[in-house]
């Protein structure tokens, strides 16, 4: 099995490599899988594999000048407890870039990595059990 074949890939585009790597470790808990900072790194937590790419990286150069900006998108991570992790975020001064949010398949909260690159955080709705008889 390749590496593309167990993990989905997301690039984000940073400023600085070596913050984004300390901000996903310390904050998210992704593991590092290779460190070529200050150009780029290469993260995982569980079927995500998070591509970090500074400015001297092959992949930030591919990208044209107009679509060079963060966006909406956003990579999206499920907790157990959305309330306890905010509160643990809020604790160490991460950026939250929306309040809680809730509908009918969860709550969810935005925050922001170093270079302003949006994560979600989401906690699932609780399912109900159906009744059989």
């Amino acid at each position: 099995m390749t590496t593309s074949d167990r993990y989905a890939s997301v690039r984000y585009l940073v400023d600085d490599v070596r913050a984004a790597v300390d901000f996903y470790t310390t904050h998210l808990g992704f593991t590092l899988n290779r460190d070529a900072a200050p150009a780029f790194a290469d993260m995982v937590r569980g079927p995500l594999r998070l591509l970090l790419s500074g400015p001297a990286s092959s992949g930030a150069r591919a990208t044209p000048d107009d679509a060079a900006g963060a966006g909406r998108n956003r990579i999206h991570l499920v907790v157990d407890d959305l309330d306890a992790t905010v509160g643990r975020l809020r604790g160490t001064g991460v950026p939250f870039r929306s309040d809680v949010v809730a509908g009918p398949g969860g709550r969810q909260i935005l925050l922001a990595d170093p270079a302003g690159n949006l994560v979600e955080l989401f906690q699932p709705a609780a399912r109900e059990t159906p009744v059989t008889g």
